[in-house]
């Protein structure tokens, strides 16, 4: 097991929810952290309660794909190096299939598969030349299977799956490690900010995720799970199951989840 304490760790998506509760648990392990998002006051408030670590912010937009670059330069010189980035920014969608926009689907390829490899292949050649690095990226149970108003989330959470196994095959040689966090339900504002059919917030929580995961347990089980240098994790409650009957008993997943309260 390789301790996370005191590492040098970049986290998007680090101004609310998952990332901010993140920013709390490796502060108190005295991580050097970098956060991103696109809200600085939001970013400001984050490193304001990492008083016991070394914090800094580099806002941005994920969707800069030609500024990725630019981004990755910065973070690095910050601290003179990264040994871990978290690729936990993006977005989620609540809305029936055929009732979505076109440029719905587009946003959520953008933010949530394209915007995270634009930065992830912007750090590449830094990891590369280190010959070290983890790459630890926030994919989704939706990323191993299927559920209803959530089909351009889907279709993005399942791409990033594929990307990230091939990095991982491809640069084992270069020590750079990768491993893919499946969250459940969790305790965020994730279903809040989802986007519905015309692209605005749906701007109300659901019951699943309000009873969901503490956000905080949450941040310990992906750290574990980091630090174990597990390829998947699957982290949430019952839901988890969804991963393994898609894998031995998929028809028995699509109709227990045609039956369960999805939206």
């Amino acid at each position: 097991m390789n301790s996370i304490n005191g590492k040098v760790v970049w986290i998007t998506g680090a101004s609310s929810g998952i990332g901010e509760a993140l920013a709390y648990e490796l502060a108190h392990r005295n991580c050097k952290l970098i956060l991103s998002a696109r809200n600085i006051k939001a970013l400001e408030y984050v490193k304001s309660n990492c008083s016991t670590a070394e914090v800094v912010i580099l806002p941005f937009d994920l969707t800069d794909f030609d500024n990725a670059k630019e981004h990755v330069a910065r973070a690095v010189s910050f601290f003179g190096k990264i040994d871990i980035l978290i690729n936990n920014g993006g977005v989620s969608q609540r809305s029936l299939l055929a009732e979505t926009d076109f440029e719905v689907d587009k946003k959520l390829i953008e933010v949530d598969y394209l915007g995270t490899i634009a930065v992830t292949k912007a750090l590449l050649p830094h990891f590369i030349k280190n010959q070290k690095g983890h790459f630890v990226t926030i994919t989704s149970l939706m990323g191993k299977f299927g559920s209803p108003y959530r089909s351009g989330y889907c279709g993005a959470k399942h791409a990033l799956h594929g990307f990230f196994d091939v990095l991982r095959m491809e640069h084992q040689k270069d020590n750079i490690n990768v491993t893919l966090i499946c969250p459940g339900f969790i305790q965020t504002n994730v279903a809040v900010n989802a986007l519905t059919a015309d692209g605005s917030k749906q701007n109300i929580d659901d019951e699943a995720t309000s009873n969901g995961m503490p956000v905080a347990t949450f941040a310990k089980k992906l750290v574990n799970a980091v630090e174990s240098d597990t390829f998947e994790a699957y982290i949430g409650g019952k839901e988890v199951l969804g991963v393994y009957l898609k894998r031995f008993f998929p028809k028995i997943l699509h109709h227990f989840v045609l039956r369960s309260k999805v939206k």
